[in-house]
């Protein structure tokens, strides 16, 4: 993957987008309300985003719910109940020691009992007033999706496929059949489906038509591929060769949004890679992650001030990524990303 050049990249700048990128609610509204509520969807489709993002995990009795982890212990209230200090385990993760309490050794009716909490308390301190918001299910979400009074689409995870395979969990066919019970199955339908594995995705494109999506780090490669010894890098995977290797299965990439605007050792935004026309080139659409509008995420020359928890000017971001091409992309704030994107398809249109 090569630096884009500087005529290269202006001409990118002006060229007009073909479609209107898309707004991906990273988690819902996750600035705004605690991460992966049914508060956070809501709030992200009130604000306009195209998409909302859950997160799916299993239960004990196998039932899909939306966590980021299948460790609820930093985004429930589970420490502070004591009928289920007996449940906290040691579990090894996609190759990671984990000591937490897991979805999987809960029902659902036990997980509905718990209360969801903040994940970035001191970042987001706002967010610690929302105390009654419960973990959700997947049917929940499409349920809100589908009621919503304008086309919403939904853009599910799959986490730890490997491992919910491993522990008789997998994931795939509860998933595709959710989507089906929701009358989402065609390939036009407002849906993408994502996951950082590889295997995982191609046993999805044996079982639908949906949209697939292919995620990719900024290092760490597929656990999958890992655990199979394939040697399988991200640099394959970022390459002319590895993007039309992933175009044979999935519709789309979602890099680390570094892969395509890389910062130098002291956070300054350097010139973009040619990573996105590399993918478009491949047929593959271009959905980085993850946008966020506090000082401590943002590129030097984008934050204001030296407080990390302060907003800096995230919209600047947006509008350099926005003029590389991309065809969408995954925010905590899902309101400015939708005012960035108007602002900047406004101006190319003048």
């Amino acid at each position: 993957m090569r630096r884009l050049p500087a005529f290269a990249m202006a001409l990118s700048i002006a060229a007009s987008v073909a479609a209107q990128p898309v707004i991906i609610a990273h988690r819902g509204a996750s600035g705004e309300r605690p991460e992966h509520t049914l508060a956070a969807y809501a709030r992200a489709i009130e604000q306009g985003a195209d998409f909302i993002e859950p997160d799916l995990v299993m239960t004990k009795d196998d039932v899909l719910v939306i966590r980021h982890e299948n460790d609820i212990s930093d985004t429930t209230d589970v420490a502070d109940r004591p009928e289920f200090a007996g449940r906290r385990a040691r579990k090894t993760i996609d190759g990671r020691a984990v000591t937490g309490w897991f979805t999987e050794d809960f029902t659902l009716a036990e997980l509905k009992t718990l209360h969801a909490r903040e994940r970035l308390p001191k970042l987001r301190p706002a967010n610690l007033g929302w105390r009654d918001e419960r973990i959700a299910t997947f049917d929940e979400a499409l349920a809100l999706v589908r009621s919503s009074p304008r086309k919403v689409g939904i853009y599910p995870e799959t986490k730890h496929p490997t491992y919910f395979a491993a522990i008789g969990k997998p994931m795939e066919k509860a998933l595709v059949d959710a989507l089906a019970r929701a009358g989402f199955s065609r390939a036009d339908d407002p849906v993408f489906i994502q996951s950082f594995e590889v295997s995982n995705l191609k046993a999805l494109r044996a079982m639908t038509k949906l949209r697939l999506v292919q995620l990719i780090e900024d290092e760490a490669p597929p656990y999958d591929q890992v655990a199979a010894g394939t040697g399988l890098a991200v640099t394959d995977m970022i390459s002319p060769k590895g993007l039309k290797a992933i175009a044979a299965y999935a519709d789309a990439i979602g890099p680390y949004k570094l892969l395509i605007e890389p910062r130098d050792a002291a956070g300054r935004a350097q010139p973009p890679t040619t990573l996105v026309r590399d993918a478009h080139a491949a047929g593959l659409l271009v959905h980085p992650w993850t946008f966020r509008s506090e000082n401590v995420f943002l590129a030097a020359g984008d934050r204001i001030g030296a407080d990390e928890a302060a907003k800096g000017d995230a919209a600047a971001e947006y509008a350099r990524f926005l003029g590389y091409g991309v065809d969408g992309l995954f925010s905590d704030f899902p309101g400015e990303a939708v005012a960035a994107r108007g602002t900047f398809l406004a101006k190319t249109a003048e």
